[in-house]
């Protein structure tokens, strides 16, 4: 896999683009694995993302290529070598089924991640951490002390180099300055009853009112709480024999299934952004 590529790019629709696309890989001596484009008629924009061979090739030559004919074709391109895991720094408080399971699916092979870190505003889950060899990070957020929290932990994405973030199941509200520095690269997870029910329980709150249906959405973090452009979604239906406890584990498996999946798509180049949507080839 040392020479297989993902190719992402957008620009503005018009005739031939797949024709210029494949035409520029054909020069560089690619060969064409996977492709897969969309067209959105609301916005005019065109977006495609293509997995390619180009044996022998070198990657920064390769790179500086693509962005020069790129330019030149008014679009925004991105070469990614397929064979390096996408660095990743995972966020998380109290509650541990999203990062279990995100460990759990590192380790056996299913995601392209390389977790560098984990950061926590508690200590409940070093040991699970030290279990996986993944350091383990204690940093305490007050209300008085949440910029320097804010700046350590941008200090250990930034020495890790992680091109990600993941939020699984943070229960602290990121800064605005913090948020921006995180653009198109924090994914974060939450239960799909927002906004209906919100504050600490909200399985309680779900199971007084006789909900049918329990959801997650996994999506990228922005200033604007919880609004964040979409990756995926899941639901799970319920009834009435159900207990808070039963509703609880459903919700979290789905919230886990989720953010799995969305984290999955990301770190493949799979989801591009176009407005305050997403487009993601599965």
């Amino acid at each position: 896999m040392q020479d297989t590529y993902v190719l992402t790019l957008s620009c503005q629709d018009r005739p031939g683009i797949v024709h210029a696309v494949s035409g520029f890989l054909l020069e560089q001596g690619s060969n064409i694995e996977e492709a897969a484009q969309f067209n959105d008629r609301d916005s005019g924009r065109f977006f495609m993302r293509v997995q390619f061979t180009c044996p022998g090739r070198d990657t920064d030559a390769l790179r500086a290529a693509v962005q020069s004919w790129g330019a030149n074709q008014g679009m925004a391109c991105s070469l990614h070598p397929w064979h390096e895991p996408m660095r990743t720094v995972i966020f998380v408080s109290q509650q541990g089924h999203c990062l279990n399971d995100l460990l759990f699916r590192w380790k056996s092979g299913l995601l392209r991640l390389d977790i560098r870190a984990i950061i926590s505003n508690h200590r409940d889950f070093y040991q699970l951490a030290a279990s996986y060899n993944v350091p383990f990070h204690h940093i305490p957020v007050t209300a008085a002390t949440k910029p320097q929290a804010e700046a350590r932990q941008l200090d250990i994405i930034e020495q890790e180099g992680a091109e990600l973030v993941v939020l699984a199941r943070y229960m602290q509200i990121l800064s605005d300055g913090m948020c921006e520095r995180l653009r198109g690269r924090a994914i974060n997870i939450h239960h799909s009853f927002l906004p209906s029910f919100k504050g600490a329980k909200p399985y309680h709150q779900a199971h007084e009112r006789g909900v049918k249906l329990i959801g997650a959405t996994a999506h990228y973090v922005t200033a604007d709480l919880d609004e964040g452009p979409i990756i995926e979604q899941d639901v799970t239906r319920v009834d009435h024999s159900m207990t808070v406890e039963d509703l609880t584990a459903i919700g979290r498996d789905t919230e886990s299934q989720v953010l799995a999946r969305a984290v999955k798509w990301h770190s493949e180049h799979r989801v591009l952004l176009n407005g305050q949507r997403t487009v993601v080839f599965r």
